[in-house]
């Protein structure tokens, strides 16, 4: 049984949820987000707080409970505060800029890679080095972070490529003659 479904989301001030049937619409000073869902799980609202249960005993049901209960947090964390990734560039000549709507990105290949912003994301380069992706939506901002990290994902040798700030890169031992 899931123990995460039994937690109930407590709804801070000037956050607007609204359930009807299977859509749960959470809007706060961010932005407006929307999640549907599954007909397993109900969710009921009782002043300011936001209570969990499955429809029925199965295993699925419970499970469903607690992932709706999980996403619904992150929801109503995201139009309060939002969310935030940062990566970090390492090699030589390897840089990044922000031109528009669109990245900037030099990784040692034979052209510039362009990356194309997402709408509801924005991306910061406060150095040359660093990137910082900032959004609403936590999967949405997860994403974008490993798509920009797919272009160059760091080698153990050198470490070089680009990394999350909070990334451990285990490095190997170089060829000995």
């Amino acid at each position: 049984m899931s123990r995460v479904a039994n937690n109930p989301i407590t709804i801070p001030n000037g956050v607007e949820v609204n359930i009807s049937g299977a859509n749960v619409s959470v809007k706060g000073a961010k932005g407006e987000l929307s999640h549907k869902v599954h007909g397993l799980v109900s969710i009921t609202q009782q002043d300011n707080v936001l209570t969990f249960a499955a429809n029925g005993n199965s295993k699925t049901a419970k499970a469903l409970a607690g992932t709706t209960r999980s996403l619904l947090q992150n929801i109503v964390t995201g139009v309060v505060e939002g969310f935030e990734r940062k990566l970090i560039i390492v090699g030589i000549g390897y840089r990044a800029q922000v031109q528009g709507k669109t990245l900037n990105l030099t990784l040692g290949f034979s052209h510039p890679v362009n990356f194309e912003i997402p709408q509801g994301i924005t991306i910061e380069t406060p150095t040359q080095t660093e990137i910082v992706i900032r959004g609403i939506d936590k999967q949405k901002v997860g994403q974008v972070a490993a798509n920009i990290r797919a272009y160059r994902k760091p080698e153990p040798y050198k470490g070089k490529g680009i990394r999350y700030a909070d990334e451990h890169i285990v490095r190997k031992e170089a060829k000995k003659s």
